[in-house]
């Protein structure tokens, strides 16, 4: 399952696998119990995972990185009732997060992702666009040769008005 395909809905817990789009809304796979469903858009908002951001004491870093921290860490995830517990296992995980901007209920809701994730075997990695390739003899063609437009058609009221 790739981690672009990944979404959360708001109003919905947990996280799903989008399996196709509409005009009105979704179709979503829970990845917890496996239940397909429509979410309607004038209800619900999605939010792709690979889009949101984490605050940290420089530039915002990509939630795939703290995924990607957390993984590495190796350690056994604390309980997300505990905010002290939260606190202390992300600044041993991802220390240059930013703990003043970066609310307990975000840290809580990254290690229940972090777990469904893992449980449902998401490669944690982001999705590169691959950019098409140009040739640099394309580019220095339009360059070098400028091009004549073709004269405007003119009407016979224009001529003989100009004559």
């Amino acid at each position: 399952m790739d981690y672009n395909r990944i979404i959360s809905v708001t109003g919905l817990g947990g996280l799903f696998e989008l399996v196709s789009s509409k005009t009105d809304g979704a179709i979503v796979k829970s990845l917890e119990d496996g239940s397909t469903r429509f979410v309607s858009s004038r209800v619900h908002q999605f939010s792709h995972l690979e889009s949101i951001e984490i605050y940290t004491v420089q530039d915002n870093v990509n939630l795939v990185e703290i995924f990607q921290a957390m993984d590495k860490a190796g350690t056994t995830l604390p309980d997300a009732k505990d905010s002290k517990a939260l606190r202390g296992y992300f600044e041993k995980v991802f220390p240059d997060m930013d703990f003043e901007r970066v609310y307990g209920s975000d840290m809580k809701k990254m290690v229940k992702w972090f777990g469904v994730l893992k449980a449902a075997n998401v490669e944690l990695k982001l999705s590169v666009a691959e950019a098409p390739e140009v040739a640099e003899e394309a580019v220095a063609e339009p360059a070098a040769e400028v091009a004549e437009a073709p004269a405007k058609k003119t009407t016979r009221k224009k001529k003989a008005a100009e004559e």
